[in-house]
């Protein structure tokens, strides 16, 4: 291995290893309100992601609703992303 290709190495793990410990310290305050978004919530903001992101741009809108209900809408909101970019998989060519 060449020392170019050594120093590209170490700059890009030197990267990924701030960017884990800065991200360690986030976090997110507990939510007071017993009517955050759910599982239902979830699906709908994973589903219209693209069009929050293109309002994020030009609004103080957020993708992401901020308090939501946890786990529940976190699943919600991967599976409705995997519904509208179409799951990873659904160009995948079958081999015989």
């Amino acid at each position: 291995m060449n020392p170019q290709n050594r120093n590209s190495i170490r700059g890009i793990a030197s990267l990924l290893f701030i960017a884990l410990l800065v991200s360690g310290c986030a976090t997110q305050p507990e939510s007071f309100d017993g009517d955050a978004p759910g599982f239902l919530y979830g699906l709908l903001h994973g589903f219209i992601i693209m069009f929050s992101l293109i309002g994020s741009i030009f609004t103080d809108y957020r993708v992401y609703a901020y308090p939501n209900s946890g786990l529940w809408y976190d699943l919600g909101f991967f599976l409705g992303t995997l519904l509208l970019l179409g799951g990873g998989g659904a160009g995948a060519k079958r081999g015989k």
